[in-house]
């Protein structure tokens, strides 16, 4: 018997914003729903099951914004953010709302299918408690609480398993600073970004072949950090890895 067919409802006021995602979505299997406004699409999302939701901010009747945090008060569903706006501070607040992700128009199909695989794989390995997370040579076992790289065990220090840990939990999306910041240290040490500075910079010369240009831990400049996800990484040159902790 075939796999259903995920199901994405698509939140934009614009007719031909949505014929094209439709269009796109239906050619890579996806069933489609959509919705002209704020309002439409909450009721769409309680009334139907939905695998994911895309939503514009310039809606007639609610900022987009509205309607992913209506809907995440309720559902962990992958909600990926359409904009026009390309602001630091927008997209951090988006994610601090519980988007899952930011793509800024104008923008292609592969693109934004893209991440949507990767949401749909984190959202998979969250509902099925796969407690391994990979990295190119990089293996997380989030049940066991090791972390290898290129199969030799490394050792790293609570606050950095920590933070690797909490990147891992989101594999392929960006973690905003003040989550990180909130889930390592605390939420009284929100603004403190120097501290991930440091300890990112001591897990990269643990992880990367060179910290320097990190194809692991990566860089959402003014918004967080991600890990890559498998297909990301490319091997590095002579089976070099990152320096072992000591």
């Amino acid at each position: 018997m075939s796999e259903p067919h995920p199901i994405v409802l698509i939140v934009d006021d614009e007719v031909q914003i949505r014929r094209f995602l439709r269009a796109g979505f239906e050619l890579n299997n996806f069933t489609v729903h959509e919705s002209g406004s704020g309002g439409e699409a909450l009721r769409s999302a309680t009334l139907q099951p939905i695998d994911l939701v895309i939503v514009d901010l310039g809606l007639p009747d609610m900022d987009g914004s509205q309607v992913v945090e209506r809907i995440r008060a309720w559902s962990s569903v992958p909600i990926i953010v359409l904009s026009v706006r390309n602001d630091e501070p927008q997209k951090v607040k988006l994610l601090e709302l519980g988007a899952d992700d930011y793509v800024v128009k104008p923008f292609g199909m592969a693109e934004l299918l893209a991440r949507v695989r990767v949401a749909l794989r984190r959202q998979m390995r969250a509902a099925s408690g796969e407690p391994t997370v990979r990295a190119g040579a990089l293996t997380i076992d989030l049940s066991t609480r090791t972390v290898t790289l290129n199969g030799a065990r490394l050792t790293l220090t609570p606050k950095e398993y920590r933070l690797l840990q909490v990147l891992a939990q989101h594999a392929g999306n960006v973690v905003t600073h003040q989550h990180l910041l909130k889930e390592v240290w605390g939420s009284v040490h929100v603004q403190d970004t120097h501290y991930l500075r440091i300890f990112m910079r001591k897990l990269r010369q643990k992880i990367e072949p060179e910290p320097n240009s990190p194809k692991i831990l990566l860089t959402e400049l003014g918004v967080g950090y991600r890990l890559a996800q498998s297909g990301e990484v490319e091997p590095a040159p002579n089976g070099a890895i990152g320096a072992r902790a000591g």
